[in-house]
């Protein structure tokens, strides 16, 4: 079954805004011990809460699969990419350079400023779910939309972001009451 991919709407506070300008005041600790946007955070930790109640654990892949800052990117960017090619690898241009990555590891978006094209772990919206195949995977592509996330990729079933902007989804409404 393919992916959704849905186009993305950015929270009125992070519209807009580059990497760089993403201050700690629009970041907040959540499920998984890592930090994402304000209004992905509230949706994430409904979702997580969802999922843990149908008997499914979701959780990043480390504490680098949330929010990642510019320099963050930059350092995982350079473990996986090299400047030689590699043979049946696919690659990535950044600074004008092609860079291919290396075997035994999941593609990165080269680390840039640009609030279009950059990672959406560098604005606080993606998070990379552990696990992400068979009963997970299959419950995220039963839930996502309903907590106002989306696949970004076909071939990342394990990266989803946060899409639904300042339309909180009903889903989330319902956990922020309930956690009062």
């Amino acid at each position: 079954m393919p992916l959704v991919v849905a186009p993305i709407k950015f929270c009125s506070h992070l519209a807009g805004k580059k990497p760089s300008q993403v201050t700690p005041d629009i970041l907040r600790k959540c499920s998984g011990g890592g930090k994402m946007e304000l209004c992905a955070a509230d949706a994430w930790d409904a979702m997580v809460a969802a999922a843990a109640a149908d008997g499914i654990t979701l959780k990043p892949t480390s504490l680098g699969d949330q929010f990642r800052s510019i320099e963050q990117q930059k350092t995982a960017f350079l473990q996986r990419y090299r400047k030689e090619p590699v043979a049946n690898s696919t690659s990535r241009t950044w600074n004008g350079q092609k860079w291919w990555l290396k075997r035994g590891f999941a593609p990165l978006a080269a680390p840039n400023d640009d609030p279009k094209t950059c990672s959406r772990h560098m604005l606080g919206l993606a998070v990379d779910v552990a696990n992400a195949s068979g009963k997970v995977l299959k419950w995220l592509q039963d839930n996502n939309e309903r907590f106002g996330f989306s696949h970004e990729v076909q071939s990342e079933p394990w990266h989803i972001r946060y899409v639904a902007g300042d339309d909180v989804p009903s889903a989330v409404l319902e956990f922020l009451q309930q956690s009062k």
